[in-house]
C-alpha cells in the first residue's frame, strides 16, 4: 500500500536527499517532540561521518524551522536531531548520531577530526567538545533548560517551551513557565515526577518553583497544569532542621561540610549526638577538634533546633568503635524558653507552623524522594471548630493512605478547640480539590454550615505563556463608530419625518414660518382659539360615543371554552390527566440514561394548578407572573404539609428555576444519609440579589421559611450597574405595597425605617404642581362618564380586538418563556417549582436563530459592578439568615465555553473572588463554585448559560455529595 508523506515532510525529505545525496526512497523522517529523526539507507550502510558532514553544512545554511512549518501549521521548535544509518531490510540501524542544534560548529569540529583520523579513537577523544544540555541548563538558560526537558519529553511525543517570570521584581523569586505542547492529552502522572527530578537535579538559583502547562495542539484551552517546587536543597533541609528533625540535621550538616567532614547524628531526649570523620583521610584518621566544634557549633547555633537543647560532639576514626575525642555544645534552646519547647508539644496547643511540619514529615518518610521531587506539600486553614488540611503534590497524594495518618496524629494531638478535620487532596497546582474526606472527633452543632477553605491556587493564569488569540466579533466590517455614525442619522431622519407628519395634520405649524409672516404672532393666537375649541368639543364627543360603548356586554367563553377547575384541595387528583415529560429517568454523561433502570418520579406539571391559585388568592398581584405563580405554588406547600416550610428551599434566577432538580437532590441526599428531606425550588426569572432579599425578608413570614436555603444564580444578579427592571416592576406593583406593610406590622423596625425614609423622600419630591394636576384629573375624572367606566370599557375593547385579529390571549399568554417567545413546545414547571427543559444546546443550531453576543456587548455584565444596591441586598440576606439561624448556601451554577469568552471570564473572576471574600467574613455562609464543572458538554445546557434536565441532575447530585454545604438530618 503506497503511503502518502504530508508536504511538511515531503519538503525534509528532499532537503535530505539534496543535501547527502541518497535516493528519497532511503529517507525516512519522524518529527516527535522536539525531536528530529533522520533514518538514512541505502544498499549498503551509508558511511556515518561523511553524510553527517554533508548534513551539519546544510543545516548551517538552512532554516529547518521554515521546512517544518511549510503547511502552514504551528509545530514545536527543533531542539536536536537524531541521524541514523543502515542498510535496507536490515531492522536495526548500525549508527546513531545525537546532533544539538545550538552546536553545529562544534559538531562540525568533530566531525571533520573524525574523517582524518580513526573513528573509535576520534570518539573517545573528541567526545568531550560537544556540551550536554544539562551543563548548559544549570545556568539557568530558559532555552538550554527547553533543551534539557526535551531529551525525556520527546520520546512521548512532547514538545517544549521555556519561558521565565519574575515574580513582584524579586530576582530570587523567578517563577519557570513549561508550555508541553502535544497532539493528545498526556497523563499527568507520567511525566509530573520525571521532570521534577530532572528540574531539581538542575539545582536552579532563584527559581521558587516550576509551572507546567500542557496543551493540545488546536485546542483553545490548556488541558492541565502542574506545580513544581524548585526550593534548593539546602532551604528544604534547613527547614526541617529548624524543628528538630534529627535526619534532616544530618544531612544540612552534610551538606554544608561536604568537603571536610562527614557526620552522623542521634538524639537521646534532648540532646543531640554528632558523630564526625575525616573526609580527606577517608576515615583513617579523627578530624580535629577546633575544626569540628567550629564548624558543627556554627551550623547548629544558625539552625537552633527546637526542643535540642545541647549536643555532643564525638571525633571518630571509622574502623574504630571507641571515639578519639569528645566535646560539648550548648544550643539556643537551653537559653531561650520559646526554642525549649518541643514540637509535638508546639502542634498540641495549636502552633499552625509546628503542625505543618509534622504533618509533611509524616507525609513525606522518605526525605530524600522529597529532595529530589519536591514531595508533597500541606496547607492548613483553621475554621471554627475545624482543621482543614490541604495535601498537594506533582501526583495526587492516595487518598486513604494520607486521611489514614492525617486523622491519627491530630486525634493524637487533641488541640484545643478542634472537633473535626476535613482533608482534601489535589494535583499542585489545582484550585480545586480532586478527592475530600472528613471526620468529627466529637458532636458539632450543624445548624451553622462549614465554612469552605479557599486555599489560593498554585499559580497565575496561564494565558500568557499561551499564543495570543483574537477576540471574536460580530462584523468584522462594520467599526463602531460606523454603527454611531448610522444611529445617528437614523435618528435625525426620524425626527424629520416626525416634524412632516405634524406639520401634515394642520394642528402644527412651523415656528419660522408663523414668525416670519406680517401679523404672524396674532394668526397664531387666533388658529389656537380656534383649534382649541374643535378639541374640546370632539374630546367631549368622544367621551360620550366610549361611554355608550362601555355599556355593551363583555363577550364570554362558551362552556365548551371554559377549562375544567379542580378543586384546589385535591390538586395532584386534578392534574392526573396531565402529560408528564417522558425522559424521566436518572441521567449520565454518556447515555443520558441510566442503564440501572433507576427512574426520578417527577411530580405532574404545576403551572396549571398555581394560576389557579393565584387567580384565587385575595393578595394582590407583584406585576411579576411567575413571582404569583412560584407563591401560591409554595403556600399551597405548606398548606399541605401543615403549615410546615419544606426542608430546602432553592431560590434565584432562571438559572436555578432550571438548575437544581429538587426531586433529583432529595434522592441523591438520601443516599448520602439524609432521607426523606423536602425541597422546594423557588427560582424567578430575573431575580436579583434584591428580589431575592425581597421574598426571603418580605414576602414570606419567618415561620414559612426552612433553615437551609441554596442561591443558585451568577455574577448577572449581582451587576449594580446594569438596570434591575425586574424588581423595579415588582416595587411599582400593589403586592410589594402590602407586603411592606404587613412586614412593619409584624415589627421589622429595619422595614419601617426604609419605608419612612422613601415616604418622606417622595413628599419633598412632590410640589405644588404636582398637587395641582392630581386635584384637575380627579375633577375632570368625575365629569367624564367613559372614565368612570374605564375597566368596562377596557374589558370590550379588548374583546373586540381579539375577535378580529383571532388572538387567543390564553394561548399567547402561555408560549412566553423569560420573557421571549418561546419557539420549542412550552413546558411547566412542576409541582416542586421545577422547570425541567430537554432542550440540548447545539452551537451550530442556535446560533442560526440567536444572535451570538460576546461579552462586551452583553447587557447582564453592562457597567459590572459588585456593589451597590446588590450588595446591600446581599448584605441583608446575611444578617437576616444569620439572625434566624438559617444556612445559606450560594452555588455558582455552570457555564458553558461558549459563553464565557475571555470578557466574560474576567467578570466572573472578579465575583468568585468577592464571593469568597464575602464568606469569609461570614461564618454561616458557603460560597460554592460550580461554574466550570462542565464547559465542554453542551449537552447538559439548554442556551449558552442555563442548564437543561439533564445538566440539572448532574448538578444536584454534585450539590448532594459536597461535604461543605450542611444539610439537615431529619431525626
Amino acid at each position: 500500500m503506497k503511503t502518502v508523506l504530508p508536504d511538511r515532510q515531503k519538503t525534509i525529505v528532499q532537503w535530505v536527499s539534496q543535501a547527502t545525496g541518497i535516493n528519497t526512497l532511503g529517507v525516512k523522517i519522524r518529527l516527535q517532540g522536539n525531536d528530529l529523526h533522520i533514518l538514512c539507507e541505502a544498499i549498503e550502510c551509508p558511511q556515518r561521518w561523511q553524510t553527517l558532514s554533508d548534513l551539519l553544512k546544510a543545516l548551517q545554511q538552512t532554516d529547518l524551522e521554515a521546512l517544518k512549518n511549510s503547511d502552514g501549521s504551528e509545530q514545536p521548535s527543533i531542539y536536536q536531531v537524531f541521524v541514523y544509518g543502515r542498510k535496507k531490510a536490515v531492522k536495526r540501524p548500525e549508527w546513531c548520531h545525537r546532533v544539538y542544534l545550538n552546536q553545529l560548529d562544534r559538531h562540525l569540529e568533530q566531525v571533520n577530526v573524525a574523517l582524518l583520523l580513526d573513528a573509535k579513537r576520534t570518539q573517545h577523544t573528541t567526545g568531550a567538545i560537544i556540551v550536554s544540555n544539562e551543563s548548559l541548563a544549570k545556568k539557568g538558560d530558559p532555552e538550554a533548560i527547553a533543551r534539557y526537558l526535551s531529551e525525556t519529553l520527546s520520546s512521548l511525543g512532547i514538545g517544549v517551551r521555556v519561558k521565565v517570570k519574575n515574580q513582584d521584581n524579586n530576582n530570587n523569586k523567578n517563577r519557570l513557565w513549561i508550555l508541553c505542547k502535544s497532539s493528545y492529552s498526556p497523563d499527568p502522572s507520567i511525566i509530573a515526577e520525571p521532570v521534577a527530578q530532572k528540574l531539581r537535579h538542575l539545582k536552579l538559583a532563584g527559581y521558587q518553583d516550576a509551572v507546567i502547562v500542557c496543551h493540545v495542539q488546536g485546542e483553545p484551552k490548556p488541558d492541565w497544569m502542574l506545580r513544581i517546587d524548585l526550593t534548593p536543597t539546602e532551604v528544604m533541609l534547613k527547614d526541617w532542621a529548624r524543628w528538630g528533625d534529627v535526619q534532616a540535621i544530618a544531612s544540612y550538616l552534610n551538606e554544608k561540610l561536604a568537603d571536610k567532614i562527614k557526620v552522623t547524628t542521634s538524639l537521646n531526649e534532648s540532646t543531640l549526638h554528632v558523630f564526625c570523620t575525616n573526609v580527606r583521610s577517608n576515615g583513617e584518621t579523627a578530624p580535629r577538634r577546633g575544626l569540628c566544634i567550629k564548624e558543627v557549633g556554627a551550623c547548629l547555633n544558625d539552625i537552633a533546633p527546637q526542643g535540642i537543647t545541647a549536643a555532643t560532639i564525638y571525633g571518630q576514626v571509622s574502623t574504630d568503635a571507641e571515639p578519639a575525642w569528645i566535646d560539648w555544645l550548648t544550643l539556643p534552646a537551653s537559653y531561650h524558653p520559646a526554642l525549649s519547647i518541643p514540637t509535638i508539644e508546639l502542634a498540641s496547643n495549636g502552633d499552625e507552623p509546628a503542625l505543618v511540619f509534622l504533618l509533611e514529615r509524616l507525609l513525606n518518610s522518605d526525605l530524600y524522594w522529597r529532595l529530589k521531587t519536591g514531595g508533597m506539600r500541606v496547607l492548613l486553614l483553621r475554621k471554627g471548630d475545624l482543621m482543614h488540611v490541604m495535601c498537594d503534590a506533582a501526583v495526587s497524594p492516595d487518598r486513604k493512605q494520607v486521611t489514614t495518618q492525617v486523622v491519627k496524629l491530630l486525634r493524637q494531638l487533641k488541640m484545643p478547640g478542634i472537633l473535626g478535620v476535613r482533608v482534601y487532596g489535589r494535583r499542585a497546582g489545582n484550585k480545586e480539590a480532586s478527592w475530600h474526606y472528613g471526620v468529627d472527633f466529637a458532636a458539632r452543632q450543624r445548624y451553622v454550615p462549614e465554612p469552605a477553605p479557599e486555599f489560593a491556587a498554585t499559580s497565575s493564569y496561564v494565558r500568557e505563556l499561551l499564543p495570543p488569540t483574537d477576540e471574536p466579533v460580530l462584523r468584522q466590517d462594520l467599526t463602531s463608530d460606523e454603527v454611531q455614525t448610522f444611529v445617528k442619522q437614523a435618528v435625525q431622519n426620524w425626527g424629520i419625518s416626525a416634524r412632516k407628519l405634524l406639520l401634515a395634520t394642520q394642528l402644527f405649524k412651523d415656528k419660522e414660518d408663523a414668525n416670519s409672516a406680517p401679523n404672524g404672532r396674532a394668526k397664531s393666537n387666533a388658529s389656537a382659539l380656534v383649534w382649541a375649541t374643535v378639541g374640546l368639543l370632539l374630546t367631549l364627543q368622544t367621551d360620550w360615543v366610549l361611554n355608550k360603548f362601555s355599556q355593551q356586554p363583555v363577550p364570554t367563553l362558551t362552556t365548551s371554552q371554559v377549562p375544567q377547575t379542580p378543586n384546589p384541595n385535591d390538586v395532584n387528583a386534578s392534574f392526573t390527566a396531565d402529560t408528564a415529560p417522558k425522559e424521566n429517568q436518572a441521567f449520565n454523561a454518556s447515555a443520558f440514561t441510566q442503564t440501572t433502570g433507576s427512574e426520578i418520579s417527577r411530580s405532574p406539571s404545576g403551572t396549571a394548578t398555581a394560576i389557579l391559585l393565584a387567580a384565587r388568592t385575595q393578595s394582590p398581584t407583584f406585576n411579576a407572573r411567575q413571582l404569583d405563580e412560584q407563591l401560591a405554588l409554595y403556600r399551597q406547600r405548606l398548606q399541605k404539609n401543615g403549615g410546615q416550610p419544606p426542608d430546602i428551599l432553592i431560590i434565584g434566577s432562571s438559572r436555578a428555576l432550571r438548575g437544581v432538580d429538587p426531586v433529583a437532590l432529595s434522592k441523591a441526599l438520601a443516599t448520602q444519609g439524609y432521607r426523606n428531606l423536602d425541597v422546594f425550588n423557588f427560582g424567578i426569572n430575573g431575580a436579583t440579589a434584591q428580589v431575592v432579599n425581597f421574598i426571603l425578608r418580605k414576602v414570606l413570614e419567618p415561620s414559612e421559611l426552612p433553615k437551609l436555603i441554596i442561591w443558585a444564580d451568577g455574577a448577572r444578579a449581582f451587576n449594580s450597574g446594569r438596570e434591575d427592571t425586574t424588581f423595579r416592576s415588582i416595587a411599582a406593583s400593589p403586592g410589594y405595597k402590602q407586603a411592606i406593610e404587613k412586614s412593619i406590622a409584624r415589627g421589622d423596625t429595619d422595614t419601617a425605617q426604609e419605608t419612612k425614609s422613601k415616604t418622606k423622600s417622595n413628599d419633598q419630591r412632590k410640589n405644588s404642581y404636582q398637587a395641582a394636576n392630581d386635584w384637575l384629573n380627579e375633577k375632570l375624572g368625575s365629569l367624564s362618564g367613559a372614565y368612570q367606566n374605564r375597566n368596562q370599557l377596557k374589558a370590550v375593547l379588548g374583546a373586540k380586538l381579539d375577535a378580529l385579529t383571532g388572538v387567543d390571549k390564553n394561548k399567547a399568554s402561555s408560549n412566553q418563556i423569560n420573557g421571549k417567545d418561546a419557539e420549542e413546545p412550552v413546558q411547566s414547571v412542576d409541582f416542586d417549582g421545577f422547570l425541567p427543559l430537554s432542550i440540548r444546546f447545539d452551537p451550530s443550531v442556535y446560533y442560526q436563530k440567536h444572535s451570538k453576543v460576546s461579552g462586551s456587548y452583553d447587557n447582564d455584565y453592562k457597567g459590572f459592578l459588585l456593589g451597590g444596591d446588590q450588595d446591600l441586598a446581599l448584605q441583608e440576606i446575611l444578617k437576616f439568615t444569620q439572625s434566624q439561624k438559617i444556612s445559606l448556601v450560594f452555588a455558582n451554577m455552570p457555564l458553558t465555553s461558549e459563553y464565557l469568552d475571555p470578557v466574560r471570564t474576567q467578570f466572573e473572576q472578579l465575583f468568585q473572588q468577592y464571593m469568597i471574600q464575602t464568606a469569609s467574613e461570614r461564618s454561616h455562609f458557603v460560597f460554592r463554585d460550580l461554574g466550570l464543572l462542565f464547559p465542554q458538554k453542551n449537552d447538559f445546557f439548554s442556551d449558552p448559560s442555563h442548564l437543561n434536565r439533564y445538566g440539572a441532575y448532574e448538578v444536584s447530585n454534585k450539590l448532594a455529595k459536597d461535604p461543605m454545604i450542611p444539610w439537615i438530618n431529619k431525626k
